[in-house]
């Protein structure tokens, strides 16, 4: 406990999110969400700002990705908590199936160079005191089926609340980063139930402890509950009566986003583009929007870390200095830029044997593979794609798991593998397995172009074409997500299609430009394409980055 001492006064925002990537050995995420909320730790304390972090510990990760002819193979991915965070020796109780389970918060820090710190606590029911089939809770994340995916709630949510309690902290304001830890509000109800208050009031001061960012436009994202699996496991914890439980969470079944929609202050989505799809599909709710952003100094090459040092000693910690970037010698921009790529190329021939060509652009996609995602969009025309590269050669470079569920994510895979061995040996194209924050790094760095190809609006913001950009990888997106914002056509990168235009056209759209525009611009002018990448960092760089999300947090949502 002694470890956690300098913290409990001056963690006043606790920020729950039911994953967290905060070091590739820890495997704590799965994607998107957990690499957002380990920035978001990351710059918390490189700004000092009065945060604690909940997450669960998930001894068995999310998934360990093998590619057997072409498919995907799930395997658990442990990791051992002990080597990186220290147990707490405080422990407390929910109840689930009318047990009680209890639940230990395991302690890692998360410290910035001027000294900045922010704790982040590790949930754990792998605990002899539990029952056998509730040691398990907290071993895979998003595993299992919905009851296994509600018992994690309850952990997260009320138990992490309670752990709050235990330790000593005195929190002001719960940020719910996403719906997984809804659950919450009911232990705040619980709380507000033992005063003489009417109940508006109550619900009121619930409201005014809680923010809610809501991140998934995609109505399979919202996690949704029946009641009759809400009174089973959740039992006598379940704070409110029934009426008024459906009142605040849905009335056909308990929906996570509606639950934290009704009972929190202030929400946001992610992007100015995302808040209005938002909106959208929940009417009559007020949704502002803070656009993600990204820690640029966890996801800056080395090499370019070195040549932003030399002009800009404050980069990492005033990533907004970056704009003076469009400064930079073209030819120490592009030697950084071939350092990062030859690193992409070693990791592609080490896992897959494949050699690339430095002299070719290489295009990467890099994303969970989901349907929405479309990551077979560019290969609607094998044979435009075969005339396209004899005229300008290329290569592409994918990664990326479905979740165990997805059958259509996992057969996605195994199409782009079919495609992959229809092509070679004209046109290369690897998929290196099991994508993860490392591969991640490798990817956004050494690639020439970063492909980007969701259904729109349901991108809520796509934060790894941010992570590009820093790198002077130049973006190729559907105008969805944050790259309605941050999209200047020919100057930080291309649009795939046009805004307002039907989304069936892309696939045509992406091939047009990348044929007539990107490819030729590679090939027939190094300097404006140079010229590109530093006006990419610069305008991406300087803006799309965690320090200036978090700022925004802080001032707009946890001093509200």
């Amino acid at each position: 406990m002694e470890a956690l001492q300098p913290f409990l006064k001056h963690s006043s925002i606790a920020y729950f999110s039911m994953e967290i990537a905060l070091r590739p050995q820890m495997r704590t995420y799965s994607g998107g969400l957990g690499i957002l909320a380990g920035d978001c730790a990351r710059s918390a304390a490189d700004l000092g700002l009065p945060l604690v972090f909940v997450t669960l510990v998930s001894h068995e990760g999310y998934l360990r990705q093998e590619i057997a002819r072409g498919e995907q193979i799930d395997h658990p991915d442990p990791w051992r908590v002990e080597d990186w965070a220290v147990p707490l020796d405080s422990m407390v109780a929910v109840e689930i199936e009318g047990r009680s389970v209890w639940v230990r918060p395991w302690l890692y820090v998360v410290s910035c160079p001027l000294s900045g710190r922010v704790p982040v606590l590790l949930l754990d029911t792998r605990l002899g005191q539990n029952h056998p089939d509730d040691r398990t809770i907290t071993d895979r994340l998003y595993g299992g089926d919905a009851a296994y995916r509600l018992k994690q709630e309850i952990v997260l949510g009320i138990g992490g609340a309670r752990i709050l309690e235990a330790l000593g902290f005195e929190i002001r304001k719960f940020h719910l980063n996403e719906g997984h830890a809804s659950l919450l509000t009911l232990h705040l109800l619980a709380k507000q139930a033992e005063s003489d208050l009417p109940l508006q009031a109550r619900l009121e001061k619930v409201r005014d402890a809680c923010v809610f960012t809501t991140h998934t436009p995609v109505e399979a994202g919202n996690d949704r509950f029946s009641y009759d699996e809400v009174t089973r496991i959740l039992g006598r914890d379940t704070p409110i009566e029934a009426n008024l439980l459906r009142q605040v969470g849905g009335i056909e079944e308990l929906n996570m986003t509606l639950l934290a929609l009704n009972l929190s202050r202030l929400v946001n989505g992610v992007a100015e583009a995302h808040a209005e799809t938002t909106r959208r599909m929940f009417p009559g709710y007020e949704v502002g929007a803070i656009t993600n952003g990204v820690h640029v100094p966890t996801w800056t090459h080395p090499a370019f870390a070195e040549l932003f040092q030399a002009i800009l000693p404050s980069w990492g910690h005033q990533p907004e200095r970056l704009t003076r970037c469009e400064q930079l010698p073209d030819d120490a921009v592009w030697s950084a830029h071939l350092k990062a790529k030859k690193d992409l190329i070693a990791k592609v021939a080490e896992a897959t044997g494949q050699r690339l060509d430095e002299e070719r652009p290489i295009i990467a996609f890099a994303r969970r593979m989901t349907g929405y995602k479309r990551p077979a969009l560019i290969f609607s025309d094998l044979d435009r794609l075969r005339r396209i590269n004899r005229r300008h050669p290329f290569q592409i470079v994918m990664g990326g798991k479905a979740h165990p569920r997805d059958q259509e994510g996992k057969a996605l895979i195994a199409e782009i593998h079919r495609y992959i061995g229809e092509l070679a040996p004209e046109l290369e194209v690897s998929f290196l397995p099991n994508y993860d924050m490392a591969l991640a790094h490798l990817f956004v760095s050494g690639a020439d172009v970063w492909l980007n190809t969701p259904m729109p609006p349901l991108e809520a913001s796509g934060t790894s074409g941010m992570k590009a950009a820093l790198n002077g990888v130049l973006n190729f997106s559907v105008l969805d997500g944050w790259w309605v914002e941050g999209w200047v056509e020919g100057v930080t990168g291309w649009a795939v299609g046009e805004s307002g235009r039907p989304a069936i056209d892309h696939a045509s759209a992406c091939l047009d430009k990348l044929e007539e525009t990107i490819l030729p611009l590679y090939y027939g002018d190094r300097p404006r394409w140079t010229w590109m990448m530093k006006q990419s960092i610069s305008k991406i760089g300087s803006y799309f980055n965690s320090q200036r999300m978090m700022r925004r947090y802080g001032s707009e949502v946890y001093l509200a």
